[in-house]
């Protein structure tokens, strides 16, 4: 963290300094779990819907916390505030106005926010300090925990900033102050919440419309809603990113080779050649994004090219590729919405293609879609057939049923409905040697649990024949 006394951090967050030496500096960074405490940080006494924090605050002095921020009183070394949550923010907003050494990027989105904010972090780690969030921090904690990890020494900061809420984008875009904002598309994500498109595109568009004249606001060509964010706007730097023509940071000669894309990014410098790890035809516009934003920042197109070409997925059930030898299975099992799950099924189809064996697509109910999930569900069984899915498995739901199964050349799509995991394991005994698998639902469904299932079968099975 930004050097502090702890005078200064009292201050900052309207507290009272209990048996603690108010000038003390403060460098270390916080932690919300006690059990990670350790010499020089501090502990975040948040309450929650079951443990409240401060009855831990003890057990992180003991393991070595300078401190607790929390809101009662007790003989610990402690700054005490009204509302935790609320001093994290004044905190955090205390911190960024104290690193004027540090470009800071803002990711919106409805889906590619953790991806992106990966290949960014890659490809601007090789310019300097850079702090990227750790998991998917990207709400009112999340976001100033990360502000809270920079230092004197960080060239970069980059935000994943997520919304529940109308005007969650806009509070969490004062507290950061981007110098870029990212938004990569509007999507059907938690339109159960936010009702329509347009309500969620007026969600994700707060964090253009409350970034600092002379900011650069990095917009997807993906959708109707974001490439008109900040239109409005003389004061800010618009720079759009995609496959069309008329975008500055753009990708051409777009081909897929073992699930993965190869193409040219081409911006203003050049063009160059990139290679993706990450599976998946989508990964172009999380790439693009990336590049978009490191070239606003003037790193060289050399360098972007070749840091996208070796950056891998760190984010765990988020189109993990497991390769099986005889089998392959992609653990997509972390969170689903109609736009995820079209991009994972053409990723399955892209490998059963390859591979020439049948596809297997074992699918979980995706949530938060309000009046659409019915409509939304059969769109994907309808795209599923489409693409020449062999195999539809819907666990637990049987919204993905539709009376079109036929696929594309004329050959019937088996449908088959699970009421559980159990059955679900059951049928996928049926996948052989040479077929490939795809499961994927909303985190809820708990679908990693039967991935992890199917995986431990088809290890054993090749153990078998090996025998």
């Amino acid at each position: 963290m930004i050097a502090m006394t702890v005078q200064e951090i009292a201050d900052a967050v309207a507290g009272k300094i209990l048996h603690l030496d108010p000038q003390r500096i403060i460098t270390e960074y916080p932690v919300i779990d006690s059990r990670s405490a350790q010499a020089g940080t501090f502990f975040l006494a948040l309450p929650g819907e079951n443990l409240d924090g401060a009855d831990f605050v003890k057990d992180a002095i003991s393991l070595g916390a300078t401190f607790a921020l929390t809101h009662t009183e007790s003989e610990s070394p402690s700054i005490v505030v009204k509302d935790v949550a609320a001093a994290l923010l004044l905190l955090a907003k205390a911190v960024r106005q104290r690193s004027t050494e540090t470009e800071f990027i803002g990711i919106t989105g409805s889906q590619g926010k953790t991806t992106t904010k990966e290949l960014l972090g890659h490809i601007l780690s090789t310019s300097g300090e850079t702090v990227v969030p750790v998991g998917s921090f990207n709400n009112e904690i999340g976001v100033p925990l990360t502000i809270l990890r920079c230092t004197s020494k960080t060239k970069y900061c980059v935000l994943e900033m997520g919304a529940r809420h109308e005007g969650d984008l806009a509070m969490l875009s004062k507290i950061a102050h981007p110098h870029v904002g990212v938004v990569l598309v509007v999507g059907r994500a938690h339109l159960g919440e936010f009702g329509d498109q347009a309500a969620v595109a007026r969600t994700k568009g707060e964090l253009i419309d409350n970034l600092d004249s002379g900011a650069i606001a990095i917009l997807g060509k993906y959708d109707e809603f974001t490439p008109k964010m900040g239109q409005d706007r003389s004061d800010l730097t618009r720079i759009f990113f995609g496959e069309s023509s008329d975008c500055k940071v753009r990708a051409s000669d777009v081909e897929m080779r073992e699930g993965r894309a190869h193409f040219d990014l081409v911006t203003p410098a050049g063009r160059s050649a990139v290679s993706l790890r990450l599976i998946g035809a989508h990964q172009v516009s999380n790439a693009l994004a990336a590049a978009a934003v490191a070239t606003a920042l003037n790193i060289p197109l050399d360098t972007i090219a070749a840091t996208l070409s070796t950056a891998e997925s760190t984010s765990k059930l988020r189109m993990e590729l497991h390769d099986l030898g005889d089998f392959i299975l992609i653990n997509d099992s972390y969170n689903a919405n109609p736009e995820s799950m079209a991009a994972a099924l053409s990723t399955l189809a892209l490998f059963a293609q390859e591979r020439g064996g049948s596809s297997w697509a074992f699918l979980g109910k995706m949530h938060e879609l309000g009046e659409s999930e019915g409509k939304s569900h059969q769109e994907i069984g309808r795209l599923a057939s489409q693409l020449g899915i062999d195999h539809l498995v819907a666990v637990g739901t049987d919204l993905y049923e539709v009376e079109e199964m036929n696929t594309i050349d004329g050959e019937s799509m088996s449908y088959h409905h699970c009421s559980d995991q159990a059955e679900a394991l059951e049928v996928a005994r049926h996948i052989e040697p040479g077929d490939s698998v795809l499961v994927k639902a909303s985190r809820a469904e708990k679908l990693d649990v039967l991935a992890r299932e199917v995986m431990a079968m088809c290890t054993e099975r090749l153990t078998e024949v090996e025998e």
